[in-house]
């Protein structure tokens, strides 16, 4: 495994929150907004898909929800995994599904990535993420 780093849920103000950290920590944000991935749920053109600080391996990452999928202390975070190879991705992700719920299986994504997302049986939130090597 390269890193684990904690990514924020939020419901809507994901860009005010990542702003903030960006500033406190010294750091240059990096956001995209659900229109801006060609993503569009209704309502959710101007909300984060994806925002992230950080340098190295100290890394935080957040969203914002798609409206209608409120956020609750307790299901506003997650654990991301970020792995070395597509079998380690297999791997680590049927070993902690064991038991767990998928909530997105492991999937090619829009950003070059292998990905996957479940809830665990202790209920903890983990993603996975595999960056593919650039053709």
């Amino acid at each position: 495994m390269k890193s684990f780093n904690p990514y924020l849920n939020f419901d809507g103000n994901a860009r005010e929150a990542m702003t903030f950290y960006a500033k406190a920590f010294g750091e240059e944000l990096y956001a995209q907004t659900f229109a801006e991935a060609n993503m569009n749920p209704p309502g959710a053109e101007n909300r984060l898909v994806h925002a992230r600080i950080g340098s190295g391996s100290a890394v935080l990452m957040a969203s914002d929800t798609p409206p209608g999928m409120p956020v609750k202390q307790g299901n506003n975070y997650h654990i991301n995994i970020d792995c070395e190879s597509e079998a380690e991705i297999e791997k680590l992700f049927d070993a902690l599904g064991e038991d767990g719920k998928i909530t997105m299986p492991l999937q090619d994504t829009f950003w070059g990535a292998r990905f996957g997302m479940l809830t665990d049986r202790f209920g903890v939130n983990w993603m996975f993420n595999f960056e593919k090597p650039k053709k």
